[in-house]
């Protein structure tokens, strides 16, 4: 927090956050921040603690998360969205000191302050003895077992944030637009490196693909995260005719799920081959890769090669496959890293030393990564595997489809048959997109059954809670039956 205090002082009026009418500088921050952390510390917060954020995008959420760490304890971001149980899971397991966002009746034996909360006018806002954190960040995921865990950084709140120079490709001098949630850990982790480096970072309250494209004109964004989610948004409407300056953007980078190869070319051609930056490693950041827009058009379909920590593609008796051939994807980090993350809630999936998020996918011949889909989302539908993403990235190639999720249905015959969720424009037909994957997928890929969704089938981030759709997909055939 050291930083913070010196950005304040070196530039208090500057600027630092920007949402929708309001705004934030740095010395108000710091001393908004400052009055909060005292509250949080007379509601018995303690070093290492828990406190669960369950704030939506905006200038509070901040002020929140820099309160939780002056007084060193370590924020738990949620979604301001969550049910009670999903949410009660989590700091039950946290065992979460302070609850901020929520309504203290929802947790029952919980010390919660709702949103909205301002400290009484006689707190003091002047700065608080230091303290480090022992865990900047401990992000949640639901993971594939569906039972939630929380991945607490190993990192302290310390050090220079000028590595985040090196890793997202940006600079003091950008203006970041932060349109993902923040309880997601890229935007989490992107926007509070760019504030601790000087930016001037412009946050929406969620995801509008419309609203994104007029913010980047209106504030002259030059460096943005997306999720291919977003982009396929994003495009559409340019696509349909919408005219939006985006010359000011420097560097967008992608990450969090793999992007439709089709999708990232029309980026290229949009902004040019420089300026598209992807990189994957996940929430446990044990190992990042990374590619730009010009080695991508050299290496189709890959998310790059390790520039942080190394990757390696292995069978399951963990013997390194050659090129060419989809096993499952291992990282270790570098040497001198040290622990890069720590699960509570679960135990992390090793073998001789590395360890693996659950992601397939390949390398080629200069070691450039493919990623093929997720380990326990692969369809076996009579003897075949099926990647959903493959087909996902088939399907919402046409024109009509907003958005898709694919899963595998049990089925007599095949043990799975491969049944996609589709959202699309009014009007759109099975058989319509059937025809038009025809010429795309080889046949065993092509969905047995289309079923059409009124209500997008991702979060803002692009994140999808795949085995829930496909358990109530069942429910749906057998009610149906």
């Amino acid at each position: 927090m050291r930083t913070m205090a010196r950005l304040a002082d070196e530039d208090p009026d500057f600027v630092a956050i920007s949402y929708e009418d309001d705004s934030i500088t740095r010395r108000e921050l710091e001393r908004r921040s400052n009055r909060l952390a005292r509250v949080y510390a007379e509601k018995g917060v303690r070093f290492g603690d828990y406190v669960a954020v369950g704030l939506p995008n905006g200038i509070d959420f901040y002020v929140a998360f820099f309160a939780t760490l002056k007084v060193g304890a370590v924020p738990l971001p949620l979604s301001y969205r969550l049910p009670i149980a999903e949410r009660q899971a989590i700091i039950d397991l946290a065992k979460a000191a302070l609850l901020v966002g929520v309504r203290q009746e929802d947790h029952p034996g919980y010390v919660a302050l709702p949103a909205g909360f301002e400290p009484d006018a006689s707190v003091s806002d002047e700065p608080l003895p230091e303290v480090v954190s022992p865990a900047w960040k401990a992000p949640t995921s639901g993971g594939s077992t569906g039972r939630p865990k929380i991945i607490r950084s190993g990192a302290a709140a310390e050090g220079s944030p000028a590595i985040n120079q090196i890793v997202f490709r940006y600079t003091s001098e950008d203006t970041q637009a932060v349109v993902a949630p923040l309880y997601h850990n890229s935007a989490l982790a992107m926007s509070v490196g760019g504030l601790l480096l000087g930016q001037h970072i412009v946050v929406m309250n969620r995801f509008d693909a419309e609203q994104t494209l007029r913010l980047i004109e209106k504030h002259k964004i030059t460096w943005l995260m997306l999720v291919p989610t977003m982009m396929h948004r994003m495009y559409r409407i340019i696509e349909a005719g919408g005219k939006y300056d985006l010359s000011s953007i420097r560097a967008l980078l992608h990450t969090a799920s793999k992007c439709p190869e089709w999708l990232k070319e029309k980026w290229i051609e949009l902004l040019g081959p420089e300026k598209i930056i992807e990189i994957y490693g996940g929430t446990e950041s044990i190992a990042i890769t990374l590619i730009t827009g010009t080695e991508w058009l050299e290496h189709r379909g890959s998310v790059g090669r390790p520039f942080v920590g190394d990757m390696k593609v292995l069978d399951p008796h963990g013997v390194e496959l050659p090129p060419g051939e989809i096993g499952e994807i291992y990282m270790k980090s570098g040497d001198g890293m040290g622990i890069g993350y720590e699960y509570v809630g679960a135990e992390p999936r090793t073998l001789n030393g590395w360890e693996s998020l659950g992601d397939l996918g390949w390398k080629d011949e200069d070691g450039y990564l493919y990623i093929s889909d997720r380990r326990v989302d692969m369809i076996v539908s009579g003897g075949a595997n099926v990647y959903p993403a493959e087909v996902e990235t088939a399907i919402d190639q046409y024109p009509q489809v907003l958005s898709s999720v694919v899963v595998g249905l049990p089925d007599d015959d095949l043990v799975q048959r491969v049944h996609a969720l589709v959202q699309a424009e009014p009007g759109t037909t099975a058989q319509e997109i059937l025809d038009f994957l025809a010429g795309r997928l080889v046949r065993y890929k092509i969905p047995r059954s289309i079923e059409f969704i009124d209500e997008p089938l991702r979060d803002d981030s692009g994140k999808v809670r795949r085995s829930q759709m496909r358990d109530a997909a069942i429910e749906r055939m057998k009610s149906n039956a």
